[in-house]
């Protein structure tokens, strides 16, 4: 995260965080893996399933800022600041999501010091997969609905998004259930729950839904309708429009 400041230095703008934040995780896992003593396949298969979401995720977010405003909330934090706006940011933004990174990852580090690839092992395979779709099928509605001019101004309520606000949020927090469920195969790596609970929390009640939602909803015609009738995280069918939350 000190190096990315120093990027975000260099290049004059802070959303270089949200790049480095799903490549953070990746490193952690290859290094981790390099390092543990635990069951080849299990490791292995931790690795690969944390690198290709870290990246993915990295890629897709790097793509989303490139050539638009620094992102509102830097600029906010930034505006906030009493002192030195950028000793401020780094403290605020950088250090606070290098502690973040470490303590979601435990799940990733105790799983590579695991004994066997059982069962649970399985079950955090499939759903790490549920949610590494819906994350990714959700971005690239997302994308294709805000690229297109003929949707300026209106509410996403097709695809994925038809059956949750936030398709993108609800697969993040299924992968890191995924990914626990594969440190699940030792009892320290269980003793990590409170690391997805905390995604989790983020996501749904943090700076995730409620963040987007209040931008949003004063922004979108027609989105408390939406609200109406749509889950607002977990997938579910959608109600017949009109009918109260």
């Amino acid at each position: 995260m000190v190096a990315a400041f120093g990027v975000s230095l260099a290049r004059g703008r802070y959303d270089t965080v949200d790049t480095v934040w799903g490549l953070g995780f990746a490193v952690v896992a290859v290094v981790t893996c390099a390092l543990a003593t635990g069951d080849l396949a299990l490791r292995l298969v931790t690795t690969a399933l944390t690198v290709v979401w870290g990246v993915r995720l990295a890629v897709h977010l790097h793509v989303r800022n490139h050539g638009k405003p620094e992102d509102r909330r830097y600029t906010e934090i930034a505006r906030r600041a009493k002192g030195d706006p950028r000793s401020h940011v780094f403290v605020r933004v950088f250090l606070v999501q290098a502690a973040v990174m470490w303590f979601v990852s435990l799940p990733v580090q105790a799983a590579q010091y695991a004994d066997s690839f059982g069962v649970l092992a399985w079950v955090g395979v499939a759903v790490w997969l549920v949610g590494f779709v819906f994350e990714t099928v959700g971005d690239r509605q997302l994308s294709a609905f805000a690229n297109d001019p003929s949707t300026r101004g209106k509410v996403l309520d097709t695809g994925l998004w038809r059956y949750t606000r936030h398709p993108n949020y609800f697969g993040d927090a299924a992968v890191w259930w995924g990914l626990y469920l594969l440190a699940c195969a030792s009892w320290p790596g269980a003793a990590t729950v409170l690391s997805p609970i905390a995604m989790t929390f983020t996501l749904a009640k943090g700076t995730g839904k409620p963040m987007t939602e209040k931008h949003l909803s004063s922004s979108r015609p027609g989105y408390a309708d939406y609200v109406a009738r749509t889950s607002g995280f977990f997938p579910l069918p959608p109600k017949e429009r009109g009918a109260l939350r």
